[in-house]
């Protein structure tokens, strides 16, 4: 395959200015602001994290704020945007970064160390925090590599697309039209726009999968039932097992789908608290 990049560096670089978006994250180089929403942002659609964002740095506004806080007030400030994990991730990151001597780590084999961060967010935060070069593959990127580079083939996997991705990625930060930062807030905007204009390349991608239905799964009952145990937190009332069964369901039926089963409800509970994201009290149990 015969690949000029000079050329596609320039058509996305000018695409990528007539496409902006001047989304709020985009406005500040602080790591700990960018990592935010870099991890809000891995399956949350951009409008739905503009606000989430702000509010979660009203509520946590410095990595000390952060890691001082509960975990139940982190999982509480979560709601709504999937994969609770995720939220314990980033405030077991936030309480290790406050104990290292040189503050937020800048190199990939320190981000990755992280719990929660993967190759692709600790090239975000290099890129976007501090311009530093590296393989930032997301969506929006991978969608443009595979419209310019493989748009009659299927099956194409990351090794193929990553030596692309590696060389055309800037290595000096010195120009701000054309840096880390620059290049792959170009990237992500002109994905974007080809995702609404174009079928979705990202279904050539040996790498795409079709996201499971949420909605009366074992994950939207894991999240409801955590839902019932913030809010049991917030009123200082644990719950018992019955009590918590019977709200799960009592909601469960508001939606009109069948009563989550006793053996399946043990199996939430059981994995909640294995997993850290509530607790059994003399009381009852609590997130």
């Amino acid at each position: 395959m015969s690949v000029d990049l000079t050329a596609f560096r320039v058509k996305v670089l000018a695409e990528g200015q007539t496409h902006y978006r001047d989304l709020p994250w985009r406005n500040t180089h602080d790591p700990y602001h960018i990592w935010i929403s870099e991890v809000m942002l891995q399956q949350t659609q951009v409008s739905r994290v503009d606000g989430r964002w702000q509010r979660w740095l009203n509520r946590f506004p410095s990595i000390e704020a952060l890691a001082q806080a509960d975990s139940a007030e982190v999982l509480d400030e979560w709601q709504g945007l999937g994969y609770n994990r995720r939220a314990l991730s980033v405030h077991k990151a936030a309480q290790q970064i406050v104990t290292l001597p040189n503050g937020f780590p800048t190199q990939t084999k320190e981000l990755v160390a992280l719990p929660g961060i993967g190759p692709a967010t600790a090239a975000g935060i290099r890129a976007f925090a501090f311009e530093l070069p590296g393989v930032y593959l997301e969506t929006n990127v991978r969608t443009v590599f595979l419209h310019e580079f493989f748009p009659q083939q299927e099956g194409i996997s990351d090794k193929q697309i990553i030596p692309l991705v590696e060389k055309t990625c800037p290595t000096d930060a010195s120009n701000p039209q054309d840096n880390p930062r620059s290049w792959y807030y170009a990237l992500l905007d002109y994905g974007a726009y080809l995702k609404k204009v174009v079928p979705n390349p990202s279904r050539r991608s040996k790498t795409h999968s079709k996201q499971s239905k949420f909605e009366g799964s074992h994950r939207q009952k894991r999240a409801e039932l955590l839902r019932i145990l913030l809010e049991a937190r917030r009123l200082a009332t644990p719950m018992g097992e019955l009590e918590l069964a019977l709200a799960l369901n009592a909601q469960e039926a508001q939606a009109h789908r069948p009563e989550v089963e006793h053996e399946e409800f043990i199996k939430l509970l059981t994995e909640l608290s294995r997993e850290g994201f509530c607790k059994k009290t003399t009381t009852g149990w609590i997130a």
